[in-house]
C-alpha cells in the first residue's frame, strides 16, 4: 500500500495574505497520523485584520502535533494567539530569530486588535497566549535537521525574505515537499541570497509578484537617491509608509550608505515606528544572519542602521510634533500598506500639498489606502475626512522583499527535472494564474493555483 499525505490549502490561497496550510499523514499505519501546520497568519485586506480570520479553523487545533513558522511576518503568524485560544498545545519551531521577532510582532498585534469585543478578540488577543505559544515554541539553525516521529525529516533552508526566514523542507519516504513561504527578492543588501532548491518533489511557493518584475538592484537605488533629492530641492516632507520588519531596515541601510559617502544632503529623517525601531535592534542581535557584505561593512565600524539626521521616535506627542519641524524632511512610518499605524497620520497632513512626495515600496494589497493611493485617486478617506491627493506619488517595486515574476521561474527552474506539482499560492487570483501559465509554458511542469480550502493527495 502506497503512503500518502493530503495538504490543504486552509487559506493563503487565492490571496496574498493568511497563509495557513495542513499536511496530515493519512497512511493509515502505526504512529502514522502527524498533523503539521505550516504557518498561522492573519488575512488582511483594507483593515489589520478581516473578519473571516475569526471563524472557526476548519481542523481542530488541539489535534495538530507541530506548527512550522517560515518567517514572522504578521500574515504568517498573526492567528497564533487564536490557535492557542482554540485548544493548540504542540510543538511550534521556527529559527531563533524568527521567535524573537514573533513575540515582538504579537505583542504589538495584542496591542491593537485586544480592543476590538465585537469578536471577542479581547479574549484571545492577550499577553498570556502570546507568552503560552512562546512556552511552546523551539528554535532550530538552518540546516539541522528535525527528526519526527512517523519517518520524518524537516530543515529549514535559507528563504532571503526577512531576517532569519526560511523555507521548510519535509522529507517524507524519499520524498522532498518544500514550503517556500515568502520567497526573498535576492540579492539583498542585507541577507543571504535565496537557497537553491534542485531536488523537490512537491513546491508549495508564493506567488505575489507572479504576473510582473521589479527594477534591478541598481536601478532601484538609483531612484530612492532621487526621490530623496528632489524632496530635498522641493522642500518638501518625503512620506514612506513601509513595513517595520525587514522594509525598514534595508532603507535605513541604503539610507545610511548615501548619507556615508555624501550621496544626499543631511536633513531630518524621523524612523516614527516603535515596532520597527524595536526590530531593528534584533536585527543587531543576529548579524550573523546577514550577507557577507553586510557583515564586513559592521566588522570594520559601520553601524549600518544608524547615520547622521536620523531620529527615533517611540513616544506618541514626539511623533506628533515631527509636523512642526521645518521642511526638508523624510518620514518613515508605518504600515506598508496604510491600513493603520501612524503613517495615516502624515498622510492625512501631508497628501494635501504639491511640494510633498509619498514614495511607495512593496506591495498594496486590494482595498487598502496604499492601494487606492498607489491606483491614482484623486482623494481618499482617512479618519472620516476626504483628503486630497496633490503630493507626488512615486513607486519603485525594486524594494519589494518578494522575488518578482522571472525570479519566481528562475526558482522553479533549478528543479524542474525532478518536481512532480508545483502550487502557486499566496498571490491575488491574476498573479498565481499567470505564473501557473509561464511554469507550464516554458519549464514544463505541472502546475496550479488552488482555492482557499482546497485539498490534494500527496502519493508517496
Amino acid at each position: 500500500m502506497s503512503k500518502q499525505l493530503k495538504l490543504t490549502f486552509v487559506t493563503g490561497a487565492g490571496t496574498v495574505t493568511g497563509a495557513n496550510f495542513l499536511l496530515e499523514n493519512i497512511s493509515g499505519g502505526v504512529g502514522e497520523s502527524q498533523k503539521f501546520l505550516i504557518d498561522c497568519g492573519l488575512i488582511q485586506g483594507s483593515s489589520v485584520a478581516d473578519p473571516e480570520n475569526w471563524k472557526p479553523f476548519a481542523y481542530d487545533p488541539a489535534s495538530i502535533d507541530i506548527l512550522f513558522i517560515t518567517h514572522a511576518h504578521i500574515d504568517h503568524i498573526g492567528r497564533i494567539p487564536k490557535l492557542i485560544h482554540d485548544g493548540f498545545k504542540g510543538r511550534i519551531i521556527s529559527t531563533e530569530p524568527t521567535k524573537d521577532i514573533t513575540k515582538i510582532m504579537l505583542e504589538d498585534t495584542v496591542g491593537i486588535l485586544s480592543h476590538d469585543r465585537e469578536h471577542d478578540l479581547h479574549t484571545i488577543y492577550t499577553n498570556e497566549n502570546v507568552m503560552k505559544a512562546m512556552s511552546l515554541w523551539e528554535t532550530v539553525p538552518r540546516h539541522q535537521v528535525i527528526n519526527i516521529e512517523g519517518g520524518f525529516q524537516v530543515r529549514y533552508l535559507e528563504a532571503g525574505h526577512v531576517l532569519g526566514s526560511g523555507m521548510v523542507e519535509i522529507v517524507y519516504e524519499g520524498k522532498k515537499i518544500v514550503f517556500t513561504g515568502d520567497l526573498g527578492n535576492s540579492p539583498s543588501p542585507i541577507l543571504p541570497d535565496t537557497e537553491v532548491v534542485v531536488d523537490a518533489d512537491y513546491l508549495i511557493m508564493e506567488s505575489v509578484y507572479g504576473d510582473r518584475n521589479h527594477e534591478h538592484r541598481d536601478e532601484r537605488r538609483k531612484l530612492l537617491e532621487e526621490v530623496i533629492e528632489n524632496n530635498y530641492k522641493n522642500k518638501g516632507t518625503l512620506i514612506i509608509p513601509t513595513f517595520s520588519l525587514e522594509r525598514t531596515q534595508t532603507l535605513l541601510f541604503e539610507i545610511n550608505n548615501f548619507v556615508e559617502n555624501d550621496r544626499v544632503p543631511i536633513m531630518p529623517i524621523f524612523l516614527d515606528s516603535p515596532l520597527a525601531i524595536k526590530l531593528t535592534k534584533v536585527y543587531e542581535t543576529y548579524k550573523e544572519y546577514f550577507n557577507e557584505e553586510a557583515q564586513k561593512l559592521i566588522k570594520f565600524g559601520d553601524d549600518i542602521f544608524y547615520f547622521e539626521g536620523l531620529r527615533n521616535t517611540m513616544k506618541t506627542d514626539d511623533s506628533k510634533n515631527i509636523v512642526h519641524i521645518s521642511d526638508p524632511k523624510i518620514i518613515i512610518a508605518g504600515s506598508g500598506m496604510s491600513n493603520g499605524g501612524r503613517i495615516v497620520h502624515h498622510e492625512k497632513n501631508y497628501l494635501p500639498f504639491e511640494n510633498n512626495t509619498l514614495l511607495l515600496t512593496g506591495y498594496q494589497s486590494v482595498g487598502t489606502l496604499g492601494r487606492y493611493i498607489e491606483d491614482g485617486a484623486s482623494s481618499v478617506r482617512i479618519m472620516g475626512e476626504d483628503i486630497p491627493v496633490r503630493a507626488h506619488v512615486v513607486k519603485i517595486s525594486g524594494y519589494s522583499g518578494h522575488k518578482d515574476g522571472d525570479h519566481l521561474v528562475e526558482f522553479v527552474a533549478s528543479t524542474a527535472d525532478t518536481v512532480k506539482k508545483v502550487f502557486c499560492v499566496m498571490g491575488e487570483p491574476k498573479s498565481a494564474l499567470f505564473l501557473v501559465q509561464r511554469l507550464r509554458d516554458y519549464l514544463g511542469v505541472n502546475a496550479s493555483a488552488p482555492n482557499a480550502g482546497d485539498s490534494v493527495i500527496l502519493e508517496f
